[in-house]
């Protein structure tokens, strides 16, 4: 027999459209009972909702409860969530009739094939995305997208059904602008018997779900409001009604997938259609995942509304997508699998069956009601609070999306909301958070130094944020700045905690500040590093480059190493009057000669500072200059200028008959502060004839220039 082996990727994908195999062979039957009763308690919530959200969208009923079905069905068997409820919902059917008004008439046969085609488009959009894996895109959208669009879409339907409230005689736009001109100029031909039945409608639903809040309120006013239009004849009062049903299977319909003339004029529409709807329904997915502990697979979901957006176009649907309110229900019903959608589908199937015919009383302006009491409820007025007093950020996306969703094409509003929400994911992520940090009071952790000193020889900053090709610019510049604030620092002690990830653009930066340092004398450390940075690292060959012990694992060990073995205990002494460090405390500083701060007293305009190379010069001409170097014997022995003298500044202070003079007299120390010190407090020795070496030693060897060295 011939084995063929399919390739991962085949297998993987043919997996996907197996889902119900997998569906019914771990199906359990103590399931059947609570998902047949979730089932049931959910096609009663869905019949209304599948009319009304086919009335949002200028759609027959019909086109609502064959979604209703197919979606139900299909949504279930091919998705991930054995929670999540596919259906006609209240934003896409808003989607849907901004989008349609611009192709065709409300109501005429180019309209609905347009709805069809529409339908078809969008299931084909998604279900490509989760063929092509990418479910992680739904991440990169903030909620604030979906609450500001939500809620401007709900007070676009509020507006847009006062119109059948009122039975005004005025066109369909899904512009608010249009719609609230329209309602002003329109009013006072209302017509008072259906505002009256859409009054009662409202006062029942109100009323029957605050006595008993799990009661299908909508779906008893709409059989309240019918018996009223049997019973006392209604229609004559010119109260519209929906008009019966058509019965049986639904049709199947063709549409013209070859025209590229109608796909071009709806395919925006259906990318944005198709963006929020899987936005929504992995939103709601996951909400519910968090409290039942399943596992959700992001590409399943997206094939699993494509195809049954896919399926509702060819069989006289439209538009589907989860449903927060009904997949709530489905999971406080009990459901347990997602068999609980399909039986709701056939519930809905049969009702349609037995019951279709006395739809046709249903009254116009019940709907419009019933509309106009799901929109307001869109507009989630915790949440909007929660979002406008949080993040920045998180505003501006909320209220960019609700006023474009007001004021502009829905397809627009839409993509948007996506676009600003993609730019602010960019702008944070390119711009992490770089701090300076030392050691809190206590030793044991580091924080933002803000008005904290720093140590003059060694930097800590830390990095919070990937270092990848659109954050390097930022942190480079952040860490050079501080280098610039801090030009004795020729240490630096990069903590890397907050870095998950580095590409080469990082590993380049981190080179070019290693040269930096390096340049002037100095050297960079890295602590706290991720197991995948350290990798790259490793593999880049930067680790050879800065060298094996300069990764130093724990923070304050790695301070400790540094203390002891790279940074100047003289320059703490003489220089530093600050115990940043545990390693500080025990230091002896001598204040009488630095002062309580660093050059406490000394005024810049009265020194006179000379750069290395015009050292240099002086050096190799006649007559030479004095060169006294004030550091430390042990300093000074492992490199100074050619010709300098060693005079410690504390001998240097304490017996001013050291100085020489006559001739240039020419201080230098390590970083510049004890030879400014120096010039300072003996400039009435010579005022005119002192200089001070800009930078020490540092700047110095940072030139290349010839050192000499004493041998011990």
């Amino acid at each position: 027999m011939l084995n063929v082996h399919f390739p991962k990727q085949v297998r993987t994908t043919w997996g996907y459209f197996l889902r119900p195999l997998e569906i019914f062979k771990n199906y359990k039957k103590e399931n059947l009972r609570p998902d047949l009763i979730a089932g049931l308690t959910i096609a009663v919530i869905l019949i209304p909702q599948a009319i009304a959200f086919a009335y949002i969208a200028e759609l027959p009923p019909q086109f609502g409860l064959y979604s209703a079905v197919i979606g139900s069905i299909v949504g279930a068997l091919w998705g991930s969530s054995s929670q999540l409820q596919t259906g006609p919902s209240n934003t896409t059917s808003l989607l849907v009739l901004s989008i349609l008004l611009g192709v065709a008439s409300s109501g005429s046969p180019d309209y609905l094939i347009a709805a069809g085609l529409l339908t078809v488009m969008v299931g084909f959009f998604r279900l490509a995305m989760g063929l092509a894996r990418l479910g992680i895109l739904v991440n990169f959208i903030s909620d604030s997208v979906i609450v500001g669009f939500t809620a401007g879409a709900g007070l676009l339907i509020f507006f847009n059904q006062l119109r059948n409230l009122f039975r005004l005689d005025i066109p369909s736009t899904p512009m608010l602008t249009e719609t609230l001109s329209h309602l002003g100029l329109n009013l006072f031909n209302t017509h008072l018997p259906s505002l009256f039945l859409g009054i009662i409608t409202i006062i029942i639903i109100l009323v029957a779900q605050r006595l008993q809040p799990k009661f299908p309120a909508a779906l008893f006013a709409i059989l309240v409001t019918s018996i009223l239009v049997v019973f006392f004849h209604l229609e004559s009062l010119d109260i519209r009604i929906i008009g019966s049903l058509p019965k049986g299977f639904p049709p199947f319909t063709r549409l013209p997938i070859m025209d590229l003339k109608a796909i071009s004029s709806l395919v925006t529409g259906a990318l944005a259609i198709a963006a929020i709807g899987l936005v929504e329904a992995i939103s709601i997915a996951r909400s519910i995942a968090s409290q039942t502990g399943q596992r959700l697979d992001s590409d399943q979901e997206f094939i699993g509304q494509g195809l049954a957006n896919i399926a509702c176009g060819f069989f006289s649907g439209y538009t589907c997508s989860g449903s927060f309110t009904r997949s709530a229900v489905n999971f406080q019903a009990g459901a347990k699998t997602a068999l609980s959608n399909v039986f709701c589908g056939l519930f809905v199937f049969f009702i349609i069956l037995v019951f279709g015919s006395l739809a046709a009383f249903i009254p116009l302006p019940t709907l419009a009601a019933v509309v106009l009491i799901v929109a307001f409820r869109l507009i989630d007025l915790k949440e909007i609070k929660r979002i406008w007093f949080s993040k920045r950020g998180d505003r501006v996306i909320m209220v960019a999306t609700l006023l474009s969703t007001l004021f502009l094409p829905l397809t627009f509003a839409v993509l948007t909301g996506i676009l600003i929400s993609l730019a602010y994911y960019l702008l944070k992520t390119s711009t992490p958070r770089v701090r300076v940090i030392v050691p809190d009071e206590s030793f044991l952790f580091l924080e933002p130094h803000q008005d904290k000193p720093q140590c003059p020889q060694l930097g800590i900053i830390e990095i919070m944020g990937d270092l990848y090709f659109g954050a390097v610019r930022h942190v480079e510049e952040c860490i050079l700045e501080n280098q610039e604030s801090n030009p004795s620092q020729r240490f630096l002690l990069l903590r890397m905690v907050g870095v998950e990830q580095i590409d080469i653009s990082g590993v380049h930066i981190l080179e070019g500040i290693t040269r930096k340092y390096r340049e002037q004398a100095g050297d960079i450390f890295i602590s706290r590093y991720q197991g995948p940075v350290i990798e790259t690292l490793h593999d880049s060959g930067f680790s050879i480059t800065l060298g094996e012990d300069h990764f130093l694992r724990r923070d304050l060990d790695a301070i400790g190493y540094l203390f002891y073995h790279i940074i100047d205990p003289a320059i703490c002494v003489y220089e530093c009057p600050y115990r940043v460090f545990y390693e500080c405390q025990n230091i002896p500083k001598r204040l009488d000669l630095i002062g309580e701060i660093p050059r406490t007293g000394i005024r810049e305009s009265l020194l006179k500072y000379i750069e290395p190379k015009a050292i240099w010069e002086k050096i190799h001409q006649e007559p030479k200059p004095t060169i006294i170097d004030v550091r430390e014997p042990r300093e000074f022995r492992k490199g100074h200028i050619p010709g300098a003298f060693s005079i410690p500044l504390p001998d240097l202070l304490a017996n001013h008959d050291l100085m020489p003079s006559k001739g240039e007299v020419i201080f230098v120390c390590q970083g510049g502060r004890r030879s400014s010190r120096a010039a300072y407090m003996l400039r009435d020795n010579g005022k005119d004839r002192i200089f001070v070496l800009r930078g020490g030693m540092v700047s110095w060897e940072a030139e290349n220039l010839l050192e000499a060295i004493d041998k011990d």
